[in-house]
């Protein structure tokens, strides 16, 4: 197995990409073969070899396909098909970006995806991103993260300088910052605005209301905190307090809600992609 992640150089580019990653999979490799996707609030292109298969599934849907393609923003769980070895190299957008990039037509029809075929897309049916995704470009740089930053930085250049900002991005952009604070009229009124004002500007960019991007950042804390402990170590009363859990059934709640299983059947099964991977760091 082989990982690594690096953000980008340009700072024009670090304004709408969070990150680079890369993620190999081996012959003998034995790590999970259906790790589950949590829900995201960014959107991730996957660039791939155009022959190299993929499968993504949910209950009793399945989105099937070969080669580079886009996974939105999303409120549900995925299970990715890792069976066979693989190579991808991953392209994560900051939260809001597809918006400012004029890449959100399907997420403006659908808000934010909830079924699964409405969250991947080939590519080729995103005539900003095709040119960007020819994986052979790359080849000599995988193992030098840095470098193909770089190289990643002027392949995305020309998409970033058409960005428009409008007065919903701008908003978003000074809320981002804010919402750990709980209270929307309080962020409302730090940025002088109706707290409407403040989800309407907010649903339209990131195809999410405040209060679920701050529940899917919670759950990721939560997931985070989880994978650097063993199951012997976790408290669930503890967890709930450090999380800002009303009490334990509320966060049994949003985690079987999440990932369709209970905290400890989770716990026992560590089948979400962070623990089949880690956080590449």
């Amino acid at each position: 197995m082989r990982s690594w992640k690096v953000s980008p150089q340009c700072p024009q580019v670090a304004k709408f990409i969070d990150c680079y990653w890369l993620l190999e999979k081996q012959p003998g490799d034995t790590s999970p073969c259906f790790p589950k996707l949590n829900p995201d609030p960014a959107a991730h292109l996957i660039i791939a070899s155009k022959v190299q298969p993929f499968r993504y599934s949910q209950q009793h849907s399945e989105y099937v396909g070969a080669g580079c393609h886009l996974i939105y923003p999303h409120k549900s769980t995925f299970v990715i098909d890792h069976s066979a070895p693989f190579l991808v190299l991953g392209i994560k957008f900051k939260v809001g970006a597809l918006y400012a990039l004029k890449l959100t037509e399907k997420l403006s029809k659908n808000n934010a995806a909830i079924d699964l075929l409405d969250s991947i897309e080939s590519v080729a049916k995103i005539a900003p991103l095709a040119d960007i995704c020819w994986l052979p470009i790359f080849a000599e740089t995988l193992a030098q993260p840095e470098k193909l930053a770089l190289l990643l930085d002027a392949q995305l250049q020309d998409l970033v300088e058409e960005a428009q900002w409008d007065r919903h991005s701008l908003l978003v952009s000074k809320i981002l910052p804010m919402t750990e604070i709980t209270k929307l009229s309080v962020m409302a009124a730090q940025l002088d605005c109706s707290v409407r004002t403040l989800e309407r500007s907010f649903s339209k960019v990131t195809g999410f209301s405040i209060k679920q991007y701050q529940s899917m950042n919670r759950l990721e804390a939560v997931l985070q905190y989880l994978y650097q402990r063993e199951n012997s170590a976790i408290n669930w009363s503890d967890v709930a307090v450090r999380f800002g859990f009303s009490d334990q059934p509320h966060l049994i709640h949003t985690i079987k809600t999440a990932l369709g299983a209970t905290p400890g059947s989770y716990a026992k099964k560590r089948d979400l992609t962070i623990d089949a991977y880690g956080n590449f760091e």
